[in-house]
This record gives C-alpha cells, structure tokens and sequence, in this order.
C-alpha cells in the first residue's frame, strides 16, 4: 500500500497582491509548521519521501516541520492566482477582491473561467495544472511507503477532484476551506486511490490555537 500525505504551507503573506511578495511564510505560518511538525513526530514521523513544490512557502513549510527534504517537484506548484485575476478583470470585467468575502466570490467565478479556457495571456492552462498534478499523483501510487507532500491548496483541491471526480463549483468551495498546515492523507490500496482523510488539523484542535485556524 502507497500512502501519501498532503500538507497545505503555513499561512503566507496575506496581504499580497502578487505572487512574489505572497511566496514568504507568515511568523503564524511558520508556527503552524512548527506544531504540525511536533505532532507527526509524536504520532508517526517516518516517511520514505519528503517532497515539496519549489516554492519557497512550501519549501519552509517542510523545514519548520522539522523535515528534511528529499526532491523539489514544480508539478506541486500553486496555480498563479494574481495574473489570473489581473486577466479576469480585464478580459471580462470582473473585479479583483478587495476583502476575503470578495474573493469567496471571486474564486469560483475565476475557476470557471480558467477551465472554459476563456482567459488569454495567463502562465498556465487549467489542463497542464490538472495533468501535471495527477500525473505526479499516479507515479507516487506505483510506489510503495510513505510519502509526504508539503504543497498548496489549489493543488490538493485538483487532487480531491480526481478522487472525487468533483466538477468545478465543487472544487471552488473545497479549496476555499482548506486551511493552512492542514493534513490530507491518500491511500493506493487495490489498486485505487482513496481520500482517507481531508482537512485535518489536529495540531490545532486546542482551544488556546483558535486564533491560528486560518484559511489565507
């Protein structure tokens, strides 16, 4: 049996508006990291790979984890959200959030579009983010251990969509409830992958760690 275990970064910058200055862990990002770390290493630590995006939220994520990682794999890069919005906006007329409750609404609006294939000039085609994603998914499952995937939610929320086999509003609210340093384990057993767990965060089940419960 294959187990792989997806990891969602640590809170980033989340008062960004570009990429760049939103690929950097907040301090509560890396404290999340930090407790989820404690917590595996209390319950079960091996892992037989630990691999991370080439982001540098995912990256640090798995550092302060406590994990030494084993490969970078771009296939577990974010979708790059700011350009698409920026296209959004001026292809179609659709503004740029301004607040979280904005961009709950924003999100599944940009989705749709994204997958219709309606945004020109963007870094990346939503069927090169779904295949490059699953096609990294279904080599893992050829394995067999334990593996740890430190990546973002727009990525497990492809990933949930293939299990599921999930269409595109589905996918908006999944993503948009995926919390930061959340745990999401998959199993390959009989030769199908299952979704065993979903959104976990029992490093933050205490009620002094409320305030770290974030989703951006």
């Amino acid at each position: 049996m294959t187990e792989i275990i997806l990891v969602r970064h640590g809170q980033a910058n989340s008062h960004a508006k570009d990429e760049a200055s939103y690929d950097r862990l907040s301090d509560l990002g890396r404290q999340q990291a930090t407790w989820l770390g404690e917590h595996m290493r209390r319950t079960n630590p091996h892992f037989d790979h630990v691999i991370t995006g080439t982001l540098n939220r995912q990256a640090d994520t798995a550092r302060a984890m406590g994990y030494e990682i084993t490969n970078q794999d771009k296939r577990l890069n974010e979708l790059q959200y700011f350009p698409m919005a920026e296209a959004l906006e001026s292809q179609h007329g659709t503004p740029y959030p301004q607040s979280v409750s904005d961009y709950v609404h924003h999100l599944p609006v940009l989705m749709d579009h994204w997958q219709r294939d309606l945004l020109d000039g963007i870094p990346e085609r939503f069927d090169s983010f779904t295949t490059r994603i699953i096609t990294l998914i279904e080599e893992l499952c050829g394995a067999h251990g334990r593996v740890l995937l430190v990546t973002s939610g727009g990525v497990i929320g492809m990933v949930v969509r293939h299990i599921l086999a999930l269409d595109n509003g589905a996918v908006s609210r999944i993503m948009l409830q995926i919390m930061n340093s959340s745990l999401h384990r998959l199993h390959f057993v009989h030769d199908q992958l299952m979704l065993g767990t979903f959104n976990a965060t029992p490093h933050l089940d205490a009620p002094d760690r409320a305030h770290a419960r974030t989703f951006v």
